[in-house]
C-alpha cells in the first residue's frame, strides 16, 4: 500500500517516495519548499524588474535566445509559449506515469532554482491530490528537457488540454472545474519552469528502475530452478568465490542463491557429479552480479535527476543571479539506461543457453523412460516455448544496442545535442518485457525436467517453495490449454507470488528504493 502523504521538505525525494505519487498518494509542500519557491521567484522578479535580458524571460527561447520580448506581453507570451511547444504524439501516458512526472517537476520547482511562482506549484499539487491527470502523448522528447510532453500537463493547468478525472476524459477546464481547482495564470517564466525538466523521463525512470530490481531476482530463481533440475554445481556461489572478485553485486546475488538452495541435494557431496557446469550456469553469479551493479547505477542516475535544479536559467539562491546552462540535459540518465540494456541482454543470454541443456536433458530423460516428452504436453508445456523464447532473446539483444547517439541538430543548429533518454528509458521497460518472457519459459523448462525427476531430486527450500508455488498457479490449466496460457499464468506468478514465496525461504536482494 502506498503511503498516504508524501511531504516534499528540503531533504531529498526518494524514488519509494515518487512511486508512492504515481500509486496515489498526496503530496504536500513543506514550508522549507515554500520559501525556497518564494525566494527563488523574488529574484526572477528583481532580474525583471532590472531591465538586463534574461533567456526565457524577457528574451525568447532556441534561435530567438537573443531576441527582446516585448514588456507589455511578457504575460500572454506564456501562455503561448506553453501552447507551442506542445507538440507530442502517440497513445497517451498512463496515468502513474504522469502522477510521476508531476510529483517529479514539484518536487524540482520546490528546490528552488526554477524562480516560478508559487502559484503555479501548488496547482500541480492540487492536480495531483483531487486525481486530475493531464492526457500526456507518449512521444516528443530527444531527452533535452521532455518540453513537449510537459507542455501537455502545464495546458490543463492553465485551463486548456485534455485531463481524466474520475475515468473520464474531459477538457482539461473542465475537469480544473470539477476538481474545485481555479486555472492558474502565467506569470513571467512560469512558462518555461513548468515544461523544462525531464519529468517524463524520471518518473518512467523509476518505474523502469523498480521493475529492473524485480526482474533480476527473477532471473535468479530462474537460473536456480535450472541449476536445481540439471543437479548443477553449486560451487560458483561459494562465498570465498565472491569475495575474491569484490564486485558488490555478485556477493549480492551469491548470496540470494546460496539461500534459494538451502537444504538441496546439490549440496551433498557427490563423487558423480561434474567439477564444473556449462558456463551459462558458473557464471550467473558474475552476470548477474554485473546487471545488479548497472541497475544500482540507473538507480542513482534518477535519484539525482529527481532532486537536481535542472532549471534554464538557473536561479541561484546564494548568489542571487539567474544562470544560463545546460542542467537540462540528463546525460548520466541516458548513458545510464543504454549501459543497462546490455547488461539485461547478458542475462537474457544465459537463460536462453541454459534452456539449451534443458532441452537436451529433458529429451534424454524421456528417451531414457521410454516415452516422447511430445506426448506429455498435457504436463510439460516449457519444450513447446523453447521457439519463442529463442525469438525474445534475438529481440532482447537487438534493444542493447544504445539510443543517446541517434538525434539529429534541431532549432536551426541551435539545438545541436541531444541525449535520447526518454527512448533509452522506454527501449529498456520493452527489454524488460522481453526477458521476463524468457525466464518465464525457463521457470516451466526447469519444472518439465523437475517434474520427469521428480523421484532423485530434492530442491532447496527456496526452489521447492518457488515450484509450489507455481505448480498452483498452473493446475487451473487444464489439458486442453494453450501453451501460451501457460507462459501468462507463469508471468502473472512471477509478478504476483513467487518473489514473495521465495522471500520467505531467503534473504532477498536487499534493494532500497
Amino acid at each position: 500500500m502506498p503511503a498516504s502523504l508524501v511531504a516534499l521538505t528540503s531533504k531529498p525525494l526518494s524514488l519509494r517516495g515518487l512511486l508512492e505519487v504515481a500509486e496515489g498518494a498526496r503530496i504536500e509542500l513543506g514550508a522549507e519548499a515554500i520559501a525556497a519557491i518564494n525566494e527563488s521567484r523574488a529574484i526572477v522578479d528583481a532580474a525583471l524588474s532590472s531591465g538586463r535580458g534574461v533567456y526565457g524571460l524577457n528574451l525568447g527561447l532556441g534561435h530567438m535566445k537573443d531576441t527582446r520580448l516585448p514588456d507589455a506581453q511578457l504575460r500572454e507570451l506564456q501562455e503561448t509559449m506553453v501552447e507551442g511547444h506542445a507538440g507530442a504524439i502517440g497513445p497517451t501516458l498512463p496515468v502513474p506515469l504522469v502522477r510521476a512526472a508531476m510529483a517529479a517537476r514539484v518536487n524540482g520547482m520546490a528546490r528552488g532554482g526554477a524562480g516560478v511562482t508559487l502559484a503555479c506549484v501548488e496547482t500541480y499539487v492540487a492536480m495531483l491530490n483531487a486525481g486530475v491527470h493531464p492526457v500526456v502523448p507518449s512521444f516528443g522528447s530527444v531527452g533535452a528537457s521532455d518540453l513537449s510532453q510537459m507542455a501537455a500537463i502545464a495546458k490543463v493547468a492553465i485551463g486548456r488540454g485534455e485531463a481524466d478525472f474520475s475515468g473520464e476524459v474531459l477538457p482539461g477546464a473542465e475537469a480544473l472545474r470539477r476538481a474545485g481547482i481555479a486555472p492558474v495564470r502565467l506569470e513571467p517564466k512560469d512558462g518555461l519552469a513548468l515544461m523544462s525538466a525531464n519529468s517524463i523521463s524520471i518518473g518512467h525512470g523509476a518505474m523502469v528502475v523498480a521493475r529492473a530490481m524485480e526482474m533480476l531476482e527473477l532471473a535468479d530463481l530462474a537460473a536456480v530452478l535450472s541449476l536445481e533440475a540439471m543437479s548443477g554445481n553449486p560451487s560458483p556461489f561459494d562465498t570465498a568465490v565472491a569475495a575474491a572478485k569484490g564486485v558488490e553485486g555478485q556477493v549480492r546475488v551469491s548470496e540470494h542463491i546460496r539461500g534459494l538452495i538451502e537444504g538441496s541435494a546439490i549440496l551433498d557431496d557427490d563423487p558423480n557429479r561434474s567439477v564444473q557446469d556449462a558456463l551459462s550456469f558458473r557464471v550467473v553469479p558474475q552476470v548477474h552480479g554485473a546487471l545488479w551493479e548497472f541497475i544500482e547505477l540507473a538507480r542513482r542516475s534518477i535519484e539525482t535527476e529527481l532532486n537536481a535544479m535542472t532549471d534554464n536559467p538557473l536561479v541561484s539562491r546564494t548568489e542571487r543571479r539567474m544562470i544560463s546552462n545546460g542542467n537540462f540535459h540528463p546525460m548520466m540518465v541516458a548513458l545510464a539506461f543504454d549501459a543497462l540494456r546490455p547488461a539485461l541482454a547478458h542475462a537474457g543470454q544465459l537463460s536462453d543457453r541454459r534452456m539449451n541443456h534443458l532441452w537436451s536433458a529433458t529429451f534424454a530423460r524421456s528417451a531414457g523412460a521410454n516415452r516422447s516428452v511430445w506426448g506429455s504436453t498435457a504436463e510439460m508445456r516449457g519444450t513447446s516455448l523453447r521457439y519463442a523464447a529463442a525469438a525474445a532473446a534475438a529481440e532482447l539483444r537487438h534493444m542493447a544496442n544504445p539510443a543517446s547517439l541517434d538525434v539529429g541538430a534541431l532549432d536551426l543548429g541551435i539545438e545541436d545535442h541531444a541525449t535520447g533518454a526518454p527512448i533509452g528509458i522506454a527501449t529498456t521497460d520493452l527489454a524488460l518485457d522481453r526477458l521476463r518472457d524468457i525466464l518465464a519459459v525457463e521457470m516451466l523448462m526447469a519444472r518439465d525436467l523437475l517434474m520427469v525427476r521428480r523421484d532423485d531430486t530434492r530442491p532447496g527450500a527456496g526452489t521447492t517453495a518457488v515450484m509450489v508455488s507455481l505448480n498452483e498457479e498452473l493446475k487451473a490449466l487444464g489439458p486442453g490449454s494453450e501453451s501460451r496460457q501457460f507462459h501468462v499464468a507463469t508471468i502473472g506468478a512471477m509478478r504476483e507470488r513467487l518473489l514473495t514465496e521465495a522471500g520467505k525461504a531467503a534473504t532477498r536482494l536487499g534493494w532500497s528504493l
